[in-house]
């Protein structure tokens, strides 16, 4: 798919950044009539949108409406109001809620581009006014990645720690099947058809062909700009902006170790996924002491940030915790690296876990929302040592519910006592000693809580208060879904440390993503979408899909201006 790089070239627009947000730019502009050129600084497409879990944040969505989940834009605006308050620029803010459900249709009606109704997935923050239970998040359908022949190759895989068997990727609805294979008939057959075809899969391809989540929506929107006969160039990154304040004029690229000039008659869009690995941003930007994992690509460097930078373009928001964070545990791999399993909805909010500093105390609501369990990392840390914490569970919980990367009922948990993952003791003394916190702090803390797991009342935190921690809580479990006792021998620990999934810190942006400069005013034919566009929610997570949501929806109308549409 690469074109021909050998010589400069001319182009309506010119996308840098192959993620979920630069590919729908492609794919609009295409659809659009617009002569595109999409660059990538890889081999591969998909950037940190291939290993996330791919859902979107799309208020008033057509595809939960249609699924009977009725949503106001009213209040969506009030919860946003609530959250955010005058954090951001309210126009973007009304600009979003006003285009979400526009630009999705517009991708479903015209592409391979296909979403399903989350149904009910509540807000992240559900104790606010005009917060929603169901209806604002939408995933992508699943995708055959056979569909792209040997293209497919072009498609970053998810993390290894989302994949059975080396390379078998399963969605949410599939685990308590697969768990519970041998429970009937029917969860049998449906674990042998997906197994069968991922052997299938394997004797063509190195991993399987059937994708979920995030690297559904990668390979939709690659397949989508492949039926289009999109141009790609591939190892390809941007490293000058050519123009100044007054207007971008293209773009100097490397290709194969040759600078080529792409002259963009209507723009530039960045779209390079933002600075997760930049150092310099992250010691400028983000909490101190700076986190030093991240969730993100590895190859997101911060060009687009820099390259923005260079004009004199403004950054925001800079007040901020400049993360879209998870808490995540380290996993030694069999060959010898180490990589990050987040703890989002799987763990955390289950009855009989805590979350510990190193006084042994708690300090958050287990089951809040992953970035707000992290700000309260941050915020624990100011008074005591919080980063790491440890996530505290008995024998019980880890069969019943697992524990990152031990899958429930894992017959051998003493292998990831061996590799240094967990921690385990017979009792909460010895457990103590071994992370490092005060013997009669954690003990008092768990006596404690086990008094909270009778009454079903977390009096110090409110657990199991909100829809969201009971929706990821277990509703079987009486009188709180979020509460149990901490009881059982032997006993658990997993450290936890801070990590950006995203970044909210990036280039300031009008309601058309064009970029603007330190005076305010947009610089022409300059547009920024995904995390290089500073985040629409200011730093705040108002729920599944804060991300991914914006990154699509701006891009959508970066080119809808460009082209001289309104959106």
């Amino acid at each position: 798919m690469n074109a021909n790089a050998n010589e400069g070239r001319e182009v309506d627009l010119l996308i840098a950044g192959a993620g979920p947000a630069g590919m729908t730019a492609a794919l609009v502009a295409s659809l659009e009539g617009l002569d595109v050129l999409l660059c990538e600084k890889s081999d591969q497409v998909g950037g940190t949108g291939s290993t996330s879990a791919g859902t979107l944040w799309i208020p008033g969505n057509s595809q939960s409406r249609a699924a009977g989940f009725n949503d106001s834009d009213d209040q969506a605006h009030n919860y946003l109001s609530a959250l955010i308050g005058e954090a951001t620029n309210r126009e973007l803010r009304n600009a979003y809620l006003r285009t979400g459900p526009k630009a999705i249709d517009y991708l479903c009606a015209r592409s391979d581009v296909q979403f399903l109704p989350c149904g009910k997935h509540p807000d992240y923050r559900s104790d606010m006014p005009g917060a929603a239970i169901a209806g604002r998040a939408i995933v992508p359908e699943p995708f055959d990645g056979r569909l792209l022949g040997a293209e497919f190759r072009r498609v970053r895989p998810p993390i290894p720690e989302f994949m059975l068997f080396g390379g078998m990727m399963v969605g949410k609805a599939d685990i308590s099947r697969l768990i519970g294979r041998f429970d009937s008939i029917a969860n049998f057959i449906y674990s042998a058809k997906l197994f069968a075809r991922y052997l299938a899969d394997r004797l063509t391809y190195q991993r399987g062909t059937r994708l979920m989540m995030g690297n559904a929506l990668v390979g939709r929107l690659f397949y989508s700009l492949r039926k289009r006969k999109v141009p790609i160039l591939f190892d390809a990154p941007i490293v000058e902006l050519t123009g100044d304040r007054r207007g971008v004029k293209g773009a100097r690229l490397n290709v194969g170790g040759e600078e080529i000039f792409v002259k963009a008659r209507k723009g530039v869009v960045l779209a390079t996924g933002g600075y997760g690995h930049n150092k310099r941003f992250r010691e400028a930007f983000m909490p101190q002491p700076v986190p030093e994992h991240s969730m993100s690509y590895e190859g997101n460097c911060g060009e687009g940030v820099d390259l923005g930078q260079r004009l004199g373009t403004a950054i925001t928001p800079e007040q901020c915790t400049s993360g879209l964070w998870a808490p995540v545990s380290i996993v030694p791999r069999s060959d010898g690296t180490k990589g990050l399993f987040p703890h989002l909805v799987l763990d955390r909010a289950k009855p009989g876990l805590i979350a510990v500093n190193s006084a042994g105390r708690r300090f958050v609501n287990e089951a809040a929302s992953y970035h707000d369990f992290v700000l309260a990392m941050f915020e624990s840390n100011k008074t005591t040592p919080s980063i790491p914490v440890w996530l505290i569970c008995d024998a019980a919980f880890l069969g019943t519910y697992g524990l990152g990367v031990v899958y429930p009922g894992h017959r051998n948990p003493g292998k990831f006592v061996d590799s240094g993952y967990l921690v385990s003791a017979r009792t909460v003394e010895e457990l103590a000693g071994k992370i490092g916190a005060d013997p009669m702090q954690l003990d008092g803390t768990i006596v404690r809580y086990n008094g909270f797991a009778k009454t079903g009342v977390d009096i110090d935190f409110g657990k199991g208060e909100t829809e969201l921690n009971r929706f990821n809580g277990d509703d079987t479990h009486k009188p709180n879904p979020c509460i149990g006792p901490v009881a059982r021998p032997p006993f658990y620990a997993l450290a936890v440390w801070p990590a950006d999934i995203a970044v909210s810190t990036g280039l300031a942006t009008d309601a058309d993503a064009r970029v603007l400069g330190n005076d305010g005013k947009a610089i022409p034919g300059l547009y920024a979408c995904g995390n290089d566009m500073a985040s629409v929610m200011g730093g705040s997570y108002p729920g599944p899909g804060t991300t991914l949501g914006p990154a699509i929806v701006f891009a959508y109308r970066a080119v809808m201006h460009a082209k001289g549409v309104s959106p």
